[in-house]
């Protein structure tokens, strides 16, 4: 997930959790380094995030669910704007450095907007999500990312994932308080 670094009252709960929850000390780096370490789709992940700042749990097989759901628009939209802006910032030869910059930021607003997209798209499936309750927001957030691990068949760092938990309970802390 990328930061345009406007924040905009438009959109789902889910996109509004995103917009702010990715904006706290640590998160964009962890989850950056398990998007690029591990494979996870961060949209996915903050869905699962999301869910557990209201206590609800997910399967291994709700997760695999919205994994594959998600799957072809991240595969053919998201990542590849993601490659493109990626291998702007290193720098192209043939267009000169600033103009490769400006596009590079052009790019990065429409990468945004794929994943607004995509969190959208995410949103409008919950009907079909079958949840748990679970005891805390803590407990919960644990539960969805085991069941999105077995999902996919992968351990993901626990460095990053201790920094993300931190940040939720604390994010959801303070977002009770000023509700």
């Amino acid at each position: 997930m990328t930061d345009a670094g406007t924040e905009t009252a438009q959109g789902s709960p889910f996109w509004r959790f995103s917009l702010g929850f990715y904006r706290q000390p640590g998160v964009a780096d962890a989850c950056i380094a398990l998007q690029d370490e591990c494979g996870a789709d961060v949209n996915v992940l903050m869905f699962f995030l999301w869910f557990a700042t209201q206590q609800k749990q997910v399967s291994s097989e709700q997760a695999r669910a919205v994994w594959e759901q998600a799957a072809l628009w991240r595969d053919n939209v998201v990542a590849p704007l993601r490659a493109v802006r990626r291998k702007l910032k290193e720098g192209v030869p043939l267009v000169a450095r600033d103009t490769a910059e400006f596009f590079r930021t052009r790019i990065k607003a429409v990468e945004l907007e794929s994943e607004r997209l995509e969190q959208e798209a995410l949103f409008a499936i919950i009907p079909s999500i079958k949840t748990t309750a679970a005891p805390s927001v803590e407990a919960a957030a644990r539960a969805n990312v085991l069941a999105y691990e077995q999902a996919l068949a992968v351990a993901f760092t626990p460095g990053p994932l201790e920094i993300l938990f931190a940040a939720l309970v604390n994010f959801a802390k303070r977002d009770a308080g000023t509700t």
